[in-house]
């Protein structure tokens, strides 16, 4: 019997260590697992496990390869006659494929065992030695004992039934069935071992739980979320070490039990492990061997419910559809026009859809990527406010004519015509689970996304206040009137709508056509409204949006409260409360940087007059996809493959790692950088 190390040596192993370390709790676990790891079975677990109607397994064959199996029998067929030792009478299931008739399992041999009860949540861990094994009884001297959390354990009640089969299929890979099995599954089981210096070898075999569809299946490789646990790293420290491993499935319905045998890898940085929610690294495992029993078990378990844990986990299918998504987004699509409205003088909405799948799901105050190509030839690239909501069904844009762009979307374009879209994108959207009253304030075309917003919340009908204030020159240029009257009557009450006109004609009548007179200012609001805990937002021409900013926290609203977009590349300016954390970023450059474009095999030398690194691309003869030049549409984002960016006036939201908004950013101070153009 192996000798277990003294408390005042650590009971973990080099490869346990080594994980351990990588995410920072390795002077931790090691006094912890000195503490909790134990020589001998505390009385309470001898308890659970007499009680228990199966244990899970975990041994290693002839040929060095670990498999995890299902050992069952009426409950009391676990004994514990002393602390450091563990029987089981064998009558009833033996350890197939790790039957000691066949496979030469005998004492001495390493195994590891694990008693899991479904219905209370509750599981205990043995690693240990076999002291005595024949088909009708299993001796296991006891060398680490020690409990588990009941994380990520799907509540189950089970019965019993007389007739178990006694069918047998090997294969050297998946078929349909076993595949299928896999897929549906929420829970199994997997062994592993690690070889000491001294020869003696360690197995372990733990639970692995999550919602249905957490494990893929792609041919003969499967891939396993691991989530956040208890950091001893027991299974993946001895893949880290050694990747032999061993799968349990059990279907608890049917009582069908499936054996894998094979390979496994550790993947601790992939894009996946972002994707999948609730990963804090992925693993794989090639199938080479194939054991499929069905209804080898005589227990049936009925689900109940998941663990709460397992609820804040993914599934593959919802981690590729994000990653669809995600691929989606940075992919122009054809979209056709469905339906055309002129709006007021020099505002046209246009109704789009995309001419395969279904239409991007979008916050209320987002804008859409459009791209167009000119008579000239030339490729255009704007963003424009979407006016509609995500309850309409529909996406709906509203432009006004006052560029190339708007001018050929106003007047070349009919219904049935096809643009090159994107999908939404802008994080200037509307926080609809707020109760607060709401006042959004519009100048001009402005006001596209905070119809949007509009349109959404009275959709909601959650009984929240709104204000909505509307600035234009004329009443010819003041867009909406009627769709704003049908959202005041449906919004019962709720809704006031303010509109100011800087230049009505004469025959515009004030208090029938408009509220007030001149350009929306704080005077106007502060008129309209007896101030209260509102939540702000903003949108029009840069100057407007931050005089409006500048007069709400000059009367104390909080900075939290005012939301704002501002027209072309100005960067609202704010003053925060103190409670905001300040982007932390490294300082910029103040001598020159090589700037390396790996994608277009181009290097250009940035230096402090340079401007941004879009402009700088620009004079390299690149063509970089941008729209706003201000760092809030994100079509400029781009890669980083190596170094460091500033952002002199940082983005309302910075893209993810490995993102650089290239239009308002330049390089970092201290080393080269490269992006992917």
């Amino acid at each position: 019997m192996q000798q277990l190390p003294s408390h005042r040596q650590s009971p973990w192993h080099a490869g346990e260590k080594q994980l351990q370390a990588k995410v920072g709790v390795a002077e931790r676990m090691d006094v912890l697992g000195q503490k909790v790891i134990r020589d001998y079975m505390p009385d309470q677990h001898r308890a659970f496990y007499q009680q228990l109607p199966f244990m899970i397994a975990g041994a290693v064959d002839a040929a060095g390869q670990p498999w995890a199996t299902l050992i069952e029998g009426e409950e009391g067929f676990v004994t514990s006659p002393d602390p450091r030792l563990l029987s089981f009478d064998l009558a009833a299931m033996a350890l197939d494929p790790l039957d000691p008739a066949s496979s030469g399992l005998g004492a001495g041999e390493a195994i590891g065992l694990l008693g899991i009860e479904l219905h209370t949540r509750r599981r205990n861990r043995i690693n240990g030695q076999i002291r005595q094994a024949s088909a009708q009884r299993l001796d296991i001297a006891v060398e680490h004992s020690f409990g588990n959390c009941p994380q990520y354990i799907q509540l189950r009640q089970y019965r019993r039934v007389k007739e178990r089969g006694a069918e047998r299929i090997e294969a050297a890979e998946l078929d349909a069935r076993s595949a299928e099995m896999i897929r549906g599954v929420d829970t199994f089981f997997v062994a592993s071992y690690v070889e000491h210096d001294d020869g003696l070898r360690s197995v372990d075999v733990s639970h692995r739980g999550g919602r249905a569809g957490f494990v893929r299946v792609e041919g003969n490789r499967l891939t396993i979320p691991d989530y956040a646990g208890n950091l001893f790293f027991n299974t993946l420290g001895n893949l880290s070490v050694n990747p032999r491993a061993g799968l349990l499935f059990v279907d608890f319905t049917s009582g069908d039990v499936l054996q894998l045998a094979g390979r496994a890898e550790i993947i601790l940085d992939s894009p996946l492990i972002k994707a999948f929610e609730g990963a804090e690294r992925l693993w794989t495992f090639d199938v080479e061997q194939v054991v499929l029993r069905p209804a080898a078990a005589s227990l049936r378990w009925t689900f109940e419910e998941y663990a709460p844990t397992s609820l804040m986990t993914g599934t593959w299918a919802q981690t590729e559809a994000r990653l669809r998504e995600r691929e989606q987004r940075n992919q122009w699509q054809r979209w056709r026009v469905q339906s055309l409205q002129q709006e007021s003088a020099d505002i046209r909405s246009l109704v789009l859809a995309p001419e395969q799948g279904a239409a991007p799901l979008f916050a209320a105050g987002q804008h859409l990527p459009i791209r167009i190509t000119t008579a000239t030839g030339d490729t255009l690239l704007r963003t424009y406010s979407l006016s509609s909501a995500p309850s309409d069904g529909h996406l709906r844009i509203s432009v006004k004519a006052q560029g190339v762009v708007s001018r050929h979307l106003h007047e070349q374009l009919q219904v049935g015509a096809v643009l090159e879209v994107r999908a939404p994108l802008g994080s200037f959207t509307l926080n609809s689970d707020s109760l607060r009253p709401l006042v959004l304030i519009g100048a001009g075309v402005g006001i596209t996304p905070l119809l949007s917003m509009l349109r959404e919340q009275v959709a909601l009908g959650r009984g929240r206040r709104i204000h909505f204030f509307q600035g234009a020159r004329t009443l010819r240029d003041l867009p909406f009137q009627a769709e704003l009257r049908e959202l005041v009557q449906r919004a019962g009450g709720l809704l006031q709508v303010h509109r100011a006109l800087s230049a009505p004609e004469q025959d515009a009548l004030l208090g029938r056509d408009y509220e007030q007179h001149g350009r929306i200012d704080l005077v106007q609001i502060k008129a309209a409204l007896a101030f209260d805990d509102y939540d702000f937002y903003l949108c029009g021409p840069a100057a407007f949006t931050q005089a409006l900013y500048d007069g709400l926290r000059d009367l104390n609203v909080a900075d939290a409260r005012i939301h704002a977009e501002a027209f072309g590349p100005s960067t609202l300016t704010r003053r925060t409360d103190g409670q905001s954390v300040p982007l932390v970023q490294p300082p910029a450059a103040s001598e020159p940087v090589p700037v390396y474009f790996t994608a277009s095999a181009k290097e250009a030398c940035w230096t402090p007059d340079a401007g941004s690194l879009l402009e700088l691309a620009e004079r390299r003869g690149l063509t970089p996809e941008f729209s706003c030049r201000g760092g809030s549409c994100g079509t400029c984002k781009t890669r980083l493959v190596s170094g460091q960016v500033h952002y002199p006036n940082p983005p309302a939201e910075l893209p993810d790692d490995g993102g650089v908004l290239i239009c308002c950013a330049v390089p970092a101070a201290g080393e080269p950088l490269q992006l992917d153009l």
